[in-house]
């Protein structure tokens, strides 16, 4: 967060070139912004801002959040998810607050690929920024949304439920075509039929539940 003071302003040659100085946060007013979509949230001890000699405040704490967002898995494991990050501030209006993205979303998202996991299960593909004003009980207040496209890795179901379920459905149809007797195709269909039943517990867990729409995967 980085925001403009001029009533604390100084001239650093008249202060020892001290041109900055580092404040807790309960020292000048700061804006307090609220995530929309957020559900929890842990912060860091990281309470303290800096002050530089212009006037301008810049205040930098990370923290882990968790955010709802609309799942779309009719394609899963193939799928891609769009989640969004909406910040506001409700306690002041659009006219003594504007929110505005520091960076593009060129330079959101490098900046975030920096920090993402490039070995995970998800893939970080795309980001958006999007500046507008919420309308609530009819009074406007500034808000800046960050739309976040995300990939699926796909590798580990294909090895794990896809290649598995194939193959015996390929077995299967081996066996029921094949020169067998009827003794021995009863036995394999039996031993398919439990192959089966343990892929269908497999994949019932790896399914994600939260979607309007089950996957493809899941309904054959």
């Amino acid at each position: 967060q980085e925001w403009q003071n001029p009533l604390v302003s100084w001239d650093p040659l008249d202060f020892c070139n001290i041109s900055e100085m580092v404040l807790p946060m309960d020292t000048y007013w700061s804006p307090s912004i609220f995530i929309l979509e957020q559900v929890n949230r842990q912060n860091s001890e990281v309470n303290y801002m800096v002050l530089r000699h212009n006037g301008s405040f810049n205040f930098t704490r990370p923290f882990q959040v968790t955010l709802t967002c609309s799942l779309i898995i009719l394609k899963f494991p193939f799928d891609t998810q769009k989640c969004n990050l909406s910040i506001a501030s409700f306690l002041y209006s659009v006219e003594d607050i504007a929110l505005k993205a520091r960076r593009t979303a060129a330079e959101t998202m490098k900046k975030s690929q920096s920090f993402f996991l490039n070995d995970g299960e998800w893939k970080f593909t795309n980001l958006s920024i999007i500046e507008y004003k919420e309308i609530v009980e009819d009074k406007g207040y500034s808000a800046v949304t960050y739309m976040i496209s995300m990939e699926r890795r796909p590798t580990l179901y294909i090895l794990n439920l896809i290649l598995p379920t194939c193959a015996l459905y390929l077995l299967d149809m081996a066996v029921l075509f094949g020169p067998s007797s009827l003794e021995e195709k009863i036995n394999f269909q039996i031993a398919i039929i439990l192959g089966s039943s343990m892929l269908a517990v497999i994949l019932n867990n790896s399914l994600p539940t939260s979607s309007n729409k089950p996957p493809i995967i899941g309904t054959h």
